[in-house]
This record gives C-alpha cells, structure tokens and sequence, in this order.
C-alpha cells in the first residue's frame, strides 16, 4: 500500500514511480467541448474512444457525460447523487482506502471536476496530474492500449454540501461584501461580447473574472501545467478574491468553476464552493439578473 499521501497537485514523475502499486488508481476524465460559433450551441464528446487508443498504464475512464453526473440532470454535467458517484466509484475501482490520480487531454478542467466531486463527497486521497495528458506525451512516459482490470470495492460517501452552491446561494451573494462571485470563463464571455453560449451574454452581477479557461488561464496555454503558486495568487488577489470570506466559482457548467475552486485550494483557501448550475442555469432564467459591458442591438 503506498504510504505516502497524494499531493492535490501530481507531478508526472510522482506517478510514474508508482504506477505498479496496486492503491493507486489513473482515471481518464477527458471530455472534448465545442462551440458552434454562429449560434453557441454546446457540442460535448466523450474521450472514452481516445482513451480506448492509448492511456497512461493501469488508467479507468470516468465519464462526466455518464455515470459522473447526474441520472436526470436538468443542466449539462451536474452533479450525481452520493448513491450514483459511489456506485460510479466502485465501478471503477476506487474505494476508500484508494489513491486516485486524475487526468485529462484538455487542460486539467475535467480532471479537476472530478476532483471537486471527489471532494464534496468526503474523499481527500486524490490529485489531479499537473500538464495531464500532454504533458505525459510530452515527457515520454509509458503509455498502455491495455484495460485495467478493475479490483471490487467499496466507496463510502460524506457529502460536505457546502462545497456546492446553488442559485438562491448565489443570488444571496450579489451585494454581500463577505462573499465574492468568481467567473472562471474568457474575459469575452465575462464582458457580454464573446458568442451567447448560455441563453444570455454576460455575468452575474458583483461577480469578478479570474479566468480558468482560454489564452489568459490559470493554466498555462503551452505546458497545460498550472501557473506556479505566487503568480495564481497574484491573479486571484489582483481580482479581490483572496480577502473574501467566502467564495463562489461559477463558469458556463460548473467545469471551469471547479477548476478554479481546485486552484484556490492550492494557495491554502478553502472557504469555497461551485455553482454546479452556473450560466447554464443561470442564463436559462430570465427573472434572475445579468450585466454585461456590451450593448447588444436586437
């Protein structure tokens, strides 16, 4: 069993030295998302059939399309029941006394979407693998057309539930000085003039962007590697989000925003939670309010 813990944050060369311990558990969580740019119509892909071509040795694929959200979401990705991620868990191998380490080909977002669920479902041995799966390529490290064979399991989950916020949280929030509203989207999508992807252009009111997707992220465009410590700090202090008392990440559904939340726990801040509904549920409802820095003719 290993006897080290995870770092929340997992260099490629801290897996691959263990890689044959039979604790740790690989999780692909890879998603492909698209926007149509004429109308801003979604389009999500499963990456289980890249996985299925290569995939770092010993690796399951968790589907955040599937099993990883919920039965009957009224909004894309949201989160299951306790029930559904931990049966979804134990399908994969991963039970309590599991090490998980989560990656992905797209940035980090989707891995750490996973962590976050992870999370709010009282597990703490997990990490999420710096440069994912590109970085791995790029390193030249082993990869694997092989299924794992997954070992029984049991997953007990805690749910913390003040990991999640929901609209009547966030519509509390507007106004209140303790609590800051972060976007995690483009600064184009944060201002109102990037393509309508989620019903209405713009943001919530009060809210600040530090964002976790896109040329400026939090993670870096060439390495897929997450800025170092000081100059993440720099950027969520520059926005006024690391004298708040309480946080609220939200983005388009609930991925960037649980990309940026994983990024404050880095920096030691853990007062934090995800709009799971975010813009997608948010833009949906006309009688709850938007700003945006643009005048749009009809």
């Amino acid at each position: 069993m290993i006897d080290d813990p995870v770092p929340s944050l997992v260099e490629p060369s801290w897996l691959h030295d263990r890689l044959e311990d039979p604790n740790v558990r690989v999780v692909d969580c890879t998603v492909h998302l698209e926007f149509d740019e004429e109308t801003g119509e979604r389009r999500s892909e499963s990456g289980r059939s890249d996985w299925e071509r290569s995939h770092i040795p010993g690796s399951v694929f968790g589907d955040l399309l599937g099993e990883l959200s919920a039965a009957d979401p009224e909004y894309p990705y949201q989160r299951p029941s306790a029930e559904r991620f931990a049966a979804a868990m134990e399908q994969l191998g991963v039970g309590d006394d599991s090490v998980v380490v989560l990656y992905d080909s797209e940035g980090c977002d989707w891995a750490a979407r996973v962590w976050w669920l992870l999370r709010a479902f009282g597990f703490d041995r997990a990490g999420v693998l710096n440069g994912g799966w590109d970085r791995w390529l790029a390193e030249e490290r082993p990869v694997s057309t092989d299924p794992r064979s997954v070992h029984e399991a049991t997953f007990t989950p805690d749910p913390r539930p003040e990991l999640f916020a929901d609209k009547d949280n966030v519509l509390a929030a507007i106004g209140d000085d303790d609590v800051c509203l972060v976007n995690a989207l483009r600064p184009a999508d944060f201002e109102g003039s990037g393509i309508v992807k989620y019903g209405r252009p713009g943001r919530i009111p009060d809210s600040v962007n530090v964002p976790a997707v896109g040329e400026e992220a939090i993670v870096d465009a060439d390495d897929r590697t997450f800025l170092p410590e000081p100059e993440l700090r720099e950027r969520f202090a520059d926005a006024g989000v690391t004298d708040s008392e309480q946080i609220i990440t939200y983005c388009g559904g609930g991925i960037a925003a649980s990309s940026a939340a994983f990024a404050l726990h880095l920096l030691g801040i853990d007062e934090v939670a995800v709009y799971d509904g975010s813009l997608s549920e948010w833009g949906a409802d006309e009688t709850l309010p938007m700003e945006t820095d643009v005048a749009r003719s009809r």
